[in-house]
């Protein structure tokens, strides 16, 4: 919870899932820490997590200022509560139920398999997309 004056803001809570949570899902998190600050709290996970983080996702997220080597790749076991909103990335029934107020499924390509550029556009989509979703919440 913060205070702004004599208001009382709640942190919103986020959460991003794809299977592996090592591309996608990684990098919304760290765009809704970047665009959210202190006023959300971002999580990602996955329905099979690779165990890493994948090592082009940590170069293209560097070329922002951001460290996603920090991060490490999660399952959904490992998450609780409920969620402002939770957004799938694409991976359709293998990500279950999580409670949520609202849910999104924003139905991105992996960019695992792309050049660089093609990664770029799936990293700066997912970056406009963190800032729509935080802006609506």
């Amino acid at each position: 919870m913060l205070r702004a004056g004599k208001r009382v803001l709640l942190m919103k809570r986020v959460l991003f899932v794809c299977v592996e949570n090592s591309n996608r899902s990684q990098m919304a998190e760290a765009f809704a820490r970047i665009h959210g600050g202190n006023a959300v709290e971002a999580l990602s996970a996955g329905s099979a997590p690779s165990g890493r983080i994948n090592p082009r996702a940590v170069q293209f997220m560097h070329e922002l200022g951001y460290d996603l080597a920090s991060h490490r790749s999660k399952s959904l076991d490992e998450v609780d509560g409920e969620f402002d909103a939770v957004v799938t990335m694409g991976c359709g029934d293998a990500c279950p139920w999580v409670p949520a107020k609202r849910r999104e499924d924003w139905a991105l390509q992996d960019p695992k398999d792309l050049d660089d550029a093609g990664y770029r556009a799936v990293r700066d989509d997912i970056s406009q997309r963190v800032r729509a979703l935080l802006a609506s919440l």
